[in-house]
């Protein structure tokens, strides 16, 4: 499964646990054929013990089996603390359609790729964890190797997806969730955020929350989640239509023809205010458009991971 549109076509796409390991066993396979086939991408849950080190940990079972000394490794052994972070609110649902379960919106591409980096996670033996916010933060999660913390991940993510579940008119507060987790977040992380970056904020304090978890020493990846087609190229028709705000429910009639050109030159120009700030923030930003493959945002974490360790 490569995509969102692969996974619409799947008959238990609510399954999550097993969508994320189908989506990153693919993409490992895919490294393997690929240029990148230099990707660390397994990692061992023991390691070979150390003499003169305490013997409380050691695989003695292993032990009868391969007549090595392993010891066990346990969660504050792992290498990475991630934290992912998701912004839920209305404008992720987008594109829009009421009613209905529909898998080709900014939300649902954010869930399942979120999950295919849990699994992915885990199998690096590295500890997760999940934030889901809007206009205030609406789940959290420490970092946590456990199964248990997985199946809690793929069940708050499974709850977005789900047709009761797409609020309209729901808010962004990105500026004031992300200086709430650049102070809640105690040990040094990775943070991947998905996010459309539509907040009613002004852009500088935008700016300001993200360089506070920088200025915290978090690490950061910062995926940008559009439409490209729409949202970026602004590509509709040459005929009337109404746009309406998902998350003020403000709506205006117009000809997208009409207003294309300036349109497309205010997004760019924002867009390219970001990957300014983001690279004077050393921050690592990735185009997520939610028409192309997940690898796009698979690689770009592998690439940041491969840098930190």
């Amino acid at each position: 499964m490569k995509n969102i549109f692969d996974i619409e076509q799947f008959h238990q796409f609510d399954n999550l646990g097993l969508i994320a390991r189908e989506v990153v066993e693919g993409f490992i396979t895919g490294l393997h054929r690929s240029p990148f086939h230099g990707f660390s991408v397994e990692f061992a849950e023991h390691r070979l013990y150390n003499q003169g080190e305490s013997t409380k940990h050691i695989d003695w079972k292993l032990f009868a089996r391969t007549d090595k000394l392993f010891v066990k490794q346990y969660e504050e052994e792992t290498n990475l603390r991630c934290q992912l972070v998701i912004d839920t609110s209305s404008s992720m649902l987008f594109p829009y359609h009421k009613g209905k379960k529909h898998l080709q919106n900014k939300l649902a591409f954010s869930v399942y790729t979120a999950a295919a980096l849990i699994y992915l996670l885990r199998k690096q033996r590295d500890a997760t964890g999940l934030t889901l916010f809007s206009d205030e933060i609406e789940f959290h999660t420490a970092p946590r190797l456990s199964s248990v913390n997985a199946e809690l991940m793929y069940g708050k993510l499974s709850e977005l997806i789900q047709p009761e579940n797409a609020h309209l008119r729901k808010n962004t507060n990105t500026t004031e969730v992300l200086h709430q987790i650049a102070e809640n977040i105690h040990k040094r992380s990775l943070v991947v955020l998905f996010s459309d970056m539509i907040d009613s904020s002004e852009t500088d304090e935008l700016f300001s929350a993200l360089q506070h978890l920088r200025y915290n020493k978090h690490e950061v990846i910062l995926f940008h989640v559009t439409d490209h087609r729409q949202e970026r190229e602004f590509d509709f028709s040459n005929r009337p239509h109404k746009f309406v705000d998902l998350e003020t429910g403000q709506a205006i009639k117009l000809n997208p023809w009409e207003v294309k050109n300036r349109y497309v030159s205010s997004v760019k120009s924002y867009f390219n205010d970001l990957k300014v700030k983001c690279g004077q923030y050393q921050i690592d930003l990735a185009e997520a458009d939610i028409n192309k493959d997940f690898k796009e945002v698979l690689l770009a974490y592998m690439v940041k991971r491969k840098q930190l360790f």
